[in-house]
């Protein structure tokens, strides 16, 4: 801009030289005319070297010949001197991507692509130009990143960086936020978009998953054959210990039975000793005022007492009973009796 303010400087002197010529030479349009042009287009020049415009989302830092002045600019036109230069600050968040090669503490070989979000400070954008200048992330925040991710990358194992993505993403971050703060550079995001291990690491990785997951599987294959072991043992406890509970119950039920059966013969005793004693209780009072009938009936009375009402399914005439005592008597039943006892057939008379 400096360069047109002084263009400006000579066509004005150019114009005040041509009014002082033109006053000798009789011609009107080379004493008023020309003149005048070159002196708005002279002042015109002048003003437009004294405009600076400032972007938005950017900063504006005023130098005076490289020295950086106290004030600065916001978004917009601002006037100022012809020999003081306006420096643009980007205060946006800003996006960049880095990738890096890095070991792990196992020395196997890591490929990284890093992304961070950053901005400046708006308020320090004038120091940050006074003490590191415009290339800020070169001077500073790219070997920041460098630094951080290389020395977190080597605390892990090439295993535990997979394991523990997350966590190596978040101590980055914090390092690089406290050591990017103290040159007013504020970081917004940052994170790992992508791990690339050697072929060879990559395939010890998934036969190690493969091995695993089978082991799992075997596991979960030998755990299900237990509990299935543990049911069916556990069914057979049960069905045992039903089949005892009810042989126990049947031992019970039959030792009542057998117990009742017991108490039922001892009172069935009992009351045939107690008819006994009630008999032999009469026979003792009253002796001789009991003749044979009495006695007959008594013994009837208790004998129908004792009848359980069931009626006998034999029955026997006088004539049978004693037939059959007859028999019983001589042998009859059993084929033995003599030719002489034995019943002849006598002639029927007409």
């Amino acid at each position: 801009m400096i360069v047109l303010f002084v263009f400006a400087i000579l066509i004005f002197v150019a114009a005040l030289i041509t009014i002082f010529a033109a006053k000798k030479i009789n011609k009107p349009v080379l004493r008023g005319v020309l003149p005048t042009l070159l002196l708005v287009f002279s002042i015109a020049l002048a003003l437009v070297s004294c405009l600076r415009t400032v972007p938005t989302g950017h900063t504006g830092i005023v130098t005076t010949f490289g020295k950086v002045e106290d004030i600065t600019y916001e978004a917009g036109v601002h006037f100022c001197a012809p020999w003081q230069e306006v420096v643009n600050m980007d205060n946006r968040n800003q996006k960049s991507s880095v990738d890096l090669s890095c070991f792990s503490s196992d020395i196997q070989e890591v490929s990284v692509t890093y992304t961070i979000n950053y901005q400046i400070s708006k308020t320090n954008a004038q120091t940050i130009y006074k003490e590191i200048g415009i290339s800020y992330y070169d001077v500073i925040i790219a070997p920041r990143i460098q630094e951080a991710v290389k020395s977190e990358f080597a605390k892990y194992t090439a295993e535990e960086l997979l394991n523990m993505r997350s966590k190596l993403s978040g101590d980055i971050r914090t390092l690089l936020t406290a050591q990017l703060e103290t040159y007013n550079v504020v970081v917004i995001d940052a994170s790992i978009e992508d791990l690339d291990f050697s072929d060879t690491f990559t395939d010890a990785v998934e036969a190690k998953q493969v091995a695993e997951q089978k082991s799992k599987q075997a596991k979960i294959e030998q755990d299900q054959k237990n509990m299935e072991a543990a049911a069916a043992a556990e069914r057979a406890e049960i069905e045992a210990k039903a089949e005892a509970a009810v042989a126990k119950i049947a031992a019970e039920t039959e030792l009542e039975v057998v117990k009742i059966q017991a108490d039922a013969a001892e009172y069935a005793g009992q009351k045939d000793a107690a008819v006994i004693g009630q008999i032999r209780d009469i026979l003792a009072k009253d002796p001789e005022n009991l003749d044979s009938e009495d006695l007959h009936n008594l013994m009837l009375y208790y004998y129908i007492l004792q009848w359980d009402g069931v009626l006998p399914e034999t029955y026997f005439s006088s004539n049978d009973f004693y037939s059959l005592l007859a028999a019983l008597g001589t042998g009859a039943l059993d084929g033995t009796l003599p030719e002489a006892d034995l019943p002849t057939e006598e002639p029927v008379t007409p």
